[in-house]
């Protein structure tokens, strides 16, 4: 019997099927069970092929890819990672795809001498095993995180009254993380009286319009941060792709810091730098939030915030596209609780007043 993770690979260029299909085959664990070269060819084979992960190009003749996906995602839901340009128009559209319920995606610059390559092929290898598992959840996963619509202007009750015990959040997330981010910022109130911090593994010119898009789709707001950022109540930070998010505590504020150091580090922004800072910068204030991806960046940010008195919340299993991060938050026993991303962003709000 055949167990191996069957895959189809679509894509317009001839030369990124064969890189694709070439990075994949070296993973005796998957198979690459057919190529396509348009979004109709790419939704009839997976109709008759079944796959358990697919790779979809974004821009292609006869259908493209956003097309393909929503028809997929409709008709017969499972793990799609986009294959996508490193620009702003291809971060938009990899942003878009996400949203239809995309789970993650790879860069389309591969080249026959690229130094990356053999990290690309890891990660890309890692990738779909990791969401191939999935494959049964998508469909509920993707009603599940999309995010209701909401005004700019919505009148929203405040959580409490008095000063919040806890007014810095931080968020650590990666695979599978714009959806769920946007869900829990859609489901926080327009004046939640914290500071949020977001570390999300994500390519520089993707963090941007990530930023712009949560700004316009939630009631908060939200922008990329820049080094030397007053910290203020109620706005959400999104760490610039390629750099760290530091909260540094000055005498008599918050600033927020971008910085390349450490610079040896795998992940960058690094969800370890964030939640570190926080239990130097402001301690018991902090509450750390550990949400869907790979990996265990995060772990040892959360040991140092835990020692400096702040809180700790996990994604659960159920709801999650990968269970890497906070996994190995929860099997150190370091996650004060375990809960349903639908319940994130309420939790979130009952804890700020916690003493």
């Amino acid at each position: 019997m055949n167990s191996k993770i069957k895959v189809v690979v679509v894509d317009d260029s001839a030369f990124m099927r064969k890189a694709i299909s070439t990075m994949l085959k070296k993973d005796n664990d998957i198979e690459v069970a057919g190529i396509a070269k348009n979004g109709q060819e790419g939704l009839d084979l997976v109709r008759k092929l079944d796959p358990d992960v697919v790779t979809l190009d974004i821009e292609m003749p006869v259908m493209d890819g956003l097309t393909a996906l929503k028809r997929i995602m409709m008709e017969m839901p499972r793990p799609v990672i986009m294959v996508s340009s490193l620009t702003t128009e291809g971060a938009e559209s990899t942003l878009k795809a996400m949203e239809y319920g995309a789970v993650d995606f790879i860069p389309k610059q591969l080249s026959k001498v690229s130094l990356d390559i053999v990290k690309i092929e890891k990660e890309l290898q890692s990738k779909v095993k990791a969401v191939a598992r999935k494959k049964a959840k998508i469909s509920r996963l993707a009603a599940l995180q999309r995010p209701r619509k909401v005004s700019r202007i919505k009148p929203a009750p405040a959580v409490s009254s008095g000063k919040p015990a806890r007014d810095i959040v931080v968020i650590g997330v990666s695979t599978g993380g714009p959806p769920a981010v946007q869900k829990i910022l859609t489901d926080l109130p327009g004046d939640f009286p914290g500071t949020i911090f977001i570390a999300q593994h994500m390519p520089r010119a993707f963090t941007g319009p990530f930023a712009r898009r949560l700004n316009e789709s939630t009631g908060l707001n939200v922008k990329e941060a820049q080094n030397g950022d007053l910290v203020r109540r109620g706005q959400v930070y999104i760490a610039q792709g390629g750099m760290h998010l530091k909260i540094n505590q000055m005498i008599s504020r918050i600033e927020v810091e971008v910085t390349d150091d450490p610079s040896d580090v795998l992940y960058k922004p690094s969800v370890n730098v964030l939640f570190s800072s926080a239990a130097k910068g402001v301690g018991s204030r902090a509450l750390g939030v550990v949400l869907t991806g790979m990996g265990s960046d995060g772990l040892l940010g959360a040991r140092d915030l835990k020692a400096g008195g702040g809180i700790l919340l996990a994604q659960s299993e159920e709801t999650c596209v990968v269970y890497g991060m906070h996994k190995s938050v929860v099997d150190d026993g370091l996650a004060d609780r375990i809960v349903d991303l639908e319940d994130m962003a309420a939790t979130i709000s009952s804890l700020i007043y916690e003493n």
